[in-house]
């Protein structure tokens, strides 16, 4: 079962404050494994992680349709705090969820996007696992 910590939440939720991003990766329309970064991802719900795209014709809304599945990397060496996640990303189009997901990201992300022309992606984790502050931990769906 994967049910995130309250660490876990602080870390991600607070990656920017920190100086950090998490890293997204998937997989191109070419077969080509694309990593990104991502200033906007919080976590959505206890097994949910979700963030913004800008660009809503961009490479990850589109690769999501038919290759939904993403993994995503948080370091902070200095405290020894490694995370990793995979999951299924997804578009959520229903206003509601489009909403919520823009206004829990990072105020500092809102501005980039402050028409709000971008688009909102869920992702339903399968895992999660890594070491906080060097104990390790490990969570499956």
């Amino acid at each position: 079962m994967i049910e995130l910590t309250d660490t876990l939440r602080a870390a991600v939720d607070g990656a920017i404050d920190q100086g950090r991003v998490l890293t997204l990766a998937y997989i191109d329309d070419d077969g080509r494994p694309h990593a990104t970064f991502f200033g906007s991802v919080h976590v959505h719900s206890n097994d949910q992680l979700a963030l913004w795209v800008r660009d809503p014709n961009g490479g990850l809304p589109k690769a999501i349709a038919t290759r939904p599945h993403v993994a995503l990397v948080y370091a902070d060496i200095s405290t020894k705090t490694y995370f990793r996640f995979a999951g299924r990303a997804r578009l959520a189009a229903d206003p509601e969820t489009r909403e919520r997901v823009f206004t829990e990201m990072h105020p500092i992300e809102q501005k980039f996007d402050a028409d709000r022309k971008g688009v909102a992606v869920v992702i339903d984790l399968d895992a999660a696992n890594g070491y906080d502050k060097a104990k390790p931990f490990s969570m499956t769906r």
